[in-house]
């Protein structure tokens, strides 16, 4: 367990902001930020942070929470792992008490796989330094490919034994299960005639290169094998796995995060050592697809840092054709894309081994072209003098353009592409409306075919009612939260006989605090909030906001279970949902709530009291109809009404 005084100390000290900055490229919007989600695929920005609250809301999912909910949701740590991923940022020194074996039996699956994986990274890193075969072998491979010390080190390179079955049997003797080993794909199990199964190392003589989450957690391996053996694959990579998915990790983004999104650009390699040796040589901003086709899933993990992606291609031809698939993937995303291929026989490794940082930079700004100009010239060449192979290369291109969102970046495109291929601009937008209206027809039929296979008897609309008790109670959580310190002149209204003999509901102005005045109010009433989540928030408030004058929403948040978290973030945020339509820029200005925090307060109590009064009327009604002698139950209804009448007219409400 760790101490209440590690996590006070982690929440004092962690920077909401700096945290998600780390995932998402935030943008300055007023006195918070905003970005892309994380959790769903948007081109329009709804994700907010509140630096100033220490809260985020993320409109498109409906999720929301502080620090550690974020790490929660986005990372799936665990509350423990999410508050040492924090410590560990801010150097803070986690003061823990030792888990007994029941609290070790507890740690669901995933998290049981993230051990074994953290666990094989340090025994192949422990090999590949301190046995002989490790030196030997796995590190003379990896100072002949020009990577220093501390270049090995950051990168957590190991060396796996050419022996069956040594990294299972030192996992199994340091206590963890084979189940787990098998699960995350570091144990192959093969069962043996006699019932009998033999385990034995995946990565059996192998290089090994631990691939990490955005924020750190070893995933998976990719190993390479440095034997001739022809019946071995050279590069062999963890299977999929629970924590594992090849599709959705890109190798090295947790250590270039930070660089992609201050350069405000991301190289895309192809290999482990591509990114290691640019990396070595200066040049942080750069991940690698490992080896495999790029995925949209791979493309809006860099999405999220930066617009712009930079591919750079190996100096040999082949294959480049293949790759193109992947630019307009790219293309569809509606990020920028440049391509820039290296001198013939030469890769990112090579080349960032063999030149210094200035010339690689050099290089990179120069010979760097956006994909029209690289489509032309690959294709060109191809198509040479031939009509035919040249027409099939101006719509593969016009293809392309055909998947970028922005139109005014097509137009741009299409008038650069009549340019290069000179052809005219009004035959490419004709061709560009076909493949549009081919895209439109083929989703109609689809759209079509689906509703076919679903249809069901339609029915009525229903209209959803609008539980004004439930919007009521929370309202007054969020007055709690955003004012219940504050000071107010507050107008109190006293039930009194005027002259003639009528009931009147007289002002009295009396100063209090916000949350004095709504807990008085709901006492004298003897109102209980019905929302179990409401009714826990809101004691919890009113006992914080009583002891402590310096109340904070932050420290708050730090107190409570992440489920009532989330709850609490949506309430503070509901207004930054507005913000993001920037209504300022189309001259209208709406009103702030804490120009009128005491009308506020006092409108929501009179609501909430009227709504009640109709709730309890409509119950005496239904008494009237359970009983011959009503006339106690009729007075009752009658006073009833009265007050509900008074208090409406103080809300300027016309009761029907």
């Amino acid at each position: 367990m760790i101490s209440k005084t590690t996590i006070d100390q982690v929440y004092e000290t962690a920077r909401l902001e700096e945290v998600i900055g780390d995932f998402v490229q935030l943008k300055k919007s007023g006195s918070n930020f905003k970005g892309l989600s994380p959790f769903t695929d948007e081109r329009t920005p709804s994700f907010m942070v509140s630096p100033v609250k220490q809260i985020w809301k993320d409109f498109s999912s409906g999720k929301g929470g502080n620090v550690v909910a974020f790490l929660m949701e986005h990372e799936h740590f665990t509350y423990p792992e999410a508050i040492k991923y924090l410590a560990k940022k801010y150097n803070i020194e986690v003061e823990e008490t030792e888990q007994t074996d029941e609290q070790k039996e507890e740690a669901n699956e995933r998290e049981s796989m993230y051990l074994v994986s953290e666990y094989a990274q340090k025994y192949f890193t422990e090999t590949l330094w301190e046995t002989e075969p490790g030196k030997a072998i796995g590190l003379s491979y990896f100072k002949e490919r020009g990577f220093t010390d501390e270049t090995i080190k950051k990168f957590g390179l190991g060396y796996s034994l050419d022996e069956w079955e040594a990294f299972t049997k030192a996992a199994l003797d340091k206590g963890y299960q084979m189940e787990f080993l098998e699960k995350t794909g570091l144990t192959i199990v093969k069962e043996q005639a006699g019932g009998e199964s033999r385990k034995f190392d995946r990565f059996k003589g192998r290089v090994m290169f631990p691939i990490h989450s955005m924020s750190g957690r070893v995933l998976g391996f990719g190993g390479r094998i440095l034997t001739n053996d022809k019946k071995a694959a050279k590069y062999l990579n963890s299977p999929e796995s629970e924590i594992y998915h090849k599709s959705k990790v890109l190798y090295g983004i947790y250590y270039a995060k930070q660089a992609i999104a201050k350069e405000d650009n991301c190289f895309l390699v192809e290999g482990y050592t591509d990114v290691i040796q640019m990396y070595q040589r200066g040049v942080e901003n750069v991940v690698s697809s490992s080896g495999t086709a790029l995925t949209p899933e791979q493309i809006r993990l860099i999405n999220r840092l930066t617009k712009n992606i930079t591919v750079l291609f190996d100096g040999d031809a082949a294959g480049l054709r293949a790759s193109l698939r992947g630019i307009d993937l790219i293309l569809e995303q509606g990020m920028n894309v440049k391509i820039c291929t290296f001198p013939e026989g030469e890769d990112p490794d090579s080349f960032a081994k063999n030149n210094t940082y200035e010339d690689i930079v050099s290089y990179l700004q120069e010979n760097a072209k956006d994909f029209i100009q690289f489509k032309t010239s690959l294709l060109a060449k191809e198509a040479a003098n031939d009509p035919i192979k040249r027409a099939d290369t101006v719509r593969d291109i016009v293809n392309s353009i055909s998947k970028i969102p922005d139109r005014i970046q097509q137009e741009i495109y299409v008038q650069e592409c009549a340019k290069i291929m000179q052809i005219s601009e009004e035959v490419l937008y004709n061709t560009l409306a076909q493949i549009d209206k081919k895209y439109q027809t083929d989703i109609a039929k689809k759209v079509k075919q689906e509703q076919k296979a679903f249809e069901v008897v339609k029915n009525d609309a229903v209209v959803e009612k609008v539980d004004v008790q439930y919007e009521l109670e929370r309202k007054i959580i969020e007055v709690l939260l955003l004012y219940g310190n504050q000071k107010q002149e507050f107008e109190d209204l006293v039930l009194k006989e005027n002259e003639d003999g009528e009931l009147v509901l007289e002002p009295e102005i009396v100063e209090a605090k916000v949350y004095e005045k709504v807990y008085l109010d709901l006492q004298d009433d003897e109102i209980e909030l019905t929302n179990e989540q409401f009714k826990t928030i809101y004691y919890k408030l009113i006992e914080r906001l009583n002891e402590d004058a310096d109340f904070s929403v932050s420290t708050f948040l730090s107190e409570l279970d992440q489920e009532i978290v989330s709850e609490v973030s949506s309430i503070l945020m509901e207004e930054e949902q507005y913000v993001l339509h920037d209504w300022e820029r189309r001259d209208i200005y709406p009103k702030e709530k804490k120009t009128g925090v005491a009308q506020l307060v006092g409108e929501t109590i009179l609501t909430l009291r009227c709504n009640l009064i109709k709730n309890r009327i409509d119950k005496l009604q239904q008494r009237t109809q359970d009983s011959q002698d009503n006339t106690e139950v009729l007075e009752e209804i009658v006073n009833y009404l009265q007050l509900n009448k008074l208090l409406n007219a103080k809300l300027n409400r016309v009761l029907s």
